[in-house]
């Protein structure tokens, strides 16, 4: 038997049993007839949107990668080499390198402020990359990777130094 409630409920259109038909109060939203878990899930909160990373990250990242997979097909020379001398200069050189690209790539992705400064530095390793491939290859060849370099550090510094980037690097 139902109580008085009960009858209540069900001639303003509640029922016990269903969601459906139910009266909600207000909610995070702001709407009524909303309940919160639903307009969390529908993404309502306008406060809790994160902006899509700046394209220029984008890039700096995929530059970043490249340093890995290079240093990664470098490791076997470093290793070579250190079976003769335990510390080398070529070896430690490496070390470094992979040391600060994975310590900016983490910056970058946890959006630290810090890590504008540090792809920035990271980045300038393009710039000595053009003379030593103008010196490097035979005289066609030269001048197209050259000319690669200069795009990319073109497009990598235009990138980092955007608003953008600083807005979205913004946890210190």
């Amino acid at each position: 038997m139902r109580d008085a409630s009960d009858k209540e409920s069900n001639a303003v259109g509640h029922d016990p049993c269903s969601r459906e038909g139910t009266l909600r109060g207000p909610s995070l939203s702001g709407q009524r007839g909303v309940s919160e878990s639903e307009s969390l899930m529908d993404g309502d909160r306008s406060d809790s949107r994160r902006p899509s990373m700046p394209n220029g990250l984008r890039l700096f990242l995929g530059y970043a990668l490249a340093i890995l997979i290079l240093i990664g097909l470098s490791l076997r020379f470093v290793i070579d080499m250190a079976i003769s001398a335990p510390v080398s200069l070529p070896g430690a050189v490496v070390m470094i390198l992979l040391a600060y690209t994975v310590f900016t790539i983490t910056l970058v992705l946890q959006r630290k402020e810090a890590a504008r400064r540090l792809a920035l530095g990271l980045a300038s390793l393009t710039i000595p990359a053009i003379p030593l491939a103008l010196l490097s290859f035979a005289s066609a060849a030269s001048l197209v990777a050259a000319l690669f370099f200069v795009a990319l550090a073109a497009a990598l510094f235009r990138g980092l130094l955007r608003p953008e980037v600083r807005a979205y690097l913004d946890q210190p």
